[in-house]
C-alpha cells in the first residue's frame, strides 16, 4: 500500500513540476553550451560585439506576458545569480514561443522590447551596461541564463541554460 501511495504522489508530483517548466535553446549554432563561441567574452579580454546569444524558448504557459533573462557566473559569487544583467523580454500572451534577440553587451542602449531590470554587477572590472559578456579571461568559469516566464511579477515557468565556458 506504501509502495503506491508514494508512486502515485511521485508521479503527481514530476507531472505537476514539469507542467511549469520551459523549453529553451540557442537560435545561433555557434553557441552550444559547452564553450562561449570566440569573441562572445567581454571587450576586456578581446570580445568583438558581444552580445546575449538569441535564444528561441517555447512552452510558455498561456498569459505570461514576457520573460525575464538573469545571466550569470557560477563560479564566481558576486556576478551569480543574475550579476552579469537581469533584463525583461515582453512576449505576446497569446504566443506559447518566441524567439529572443540578441542585446549588445556593454552598453544600456537596449532593443525597445527589453527593460532593463539590473545593469551586471561589476562596471569597475569592465565597461557598465544592461549584459556584461562572460569575462573570467578563460578561467573555465561556467555562465548560464536563467529564463522565467512571468504574467506581471507572477513567476509562471522557468528553466536555466547553460551558456558554456570561458
Amino acid at each position: 500500500m506504501k509502495f503506491k501511495f508514494f508512486n502515485a504522489l511521485a508521479v503527481t508530483f514530476l507531472a505537476s513540476t514539469s507542467a511549469f517548466a520551459l523549453d529553451a535553446k540557442f537560435a545561433d549554432k555557434s553557441w552550444d553550451g559547452v564553450t562561449v563561441p570566440t569573441g562572445q567574452q567581454c571587450q576586456k579580454f578581446g570580445g568583438i560585439n558581444p552580445a546575449t546569444p538569441k535564444l528561441i524558448v517555447s512552452e510558455i504557459p498561456a498569459e505570461s506576458n514576457a520573460l525575464v533573462l538573469e545571466y550569470s557566473d557560477r563560479n564566481y559569487e558576486v556576478m551569480d545569480n543574475g550579476g552579469h544583467g537581469i533584463i525583461k523580454f515582453m512576449i505576446d500572451p497569446q504566443k506559447s514561443q518566441v524567439e529572443v534577440p540578441s542585446v549588445l553587451g556593454h552598453t544600456f542602449d537596449i532593443p525597445k522590447e527589453f527593460t532593463l531590470i539590473e545593469a551586471h554587477r561589476s562596471p569597475s572590472w569592465d565597461k557598465a551596461g544592461a549584459y556584461m559578456p562572460p569575462c573570467s579571461g578563460g578561467k573555465n568559469n561556467e555562465y548560464y541564463v536563467t529564463i522565467k516566464a512571468v504574467k506581471d511579477d507572477k513567476v509562471t515557468a522557468s528553466t536555466v541554460l547553460e551558456m558554456g565556458k570561458y
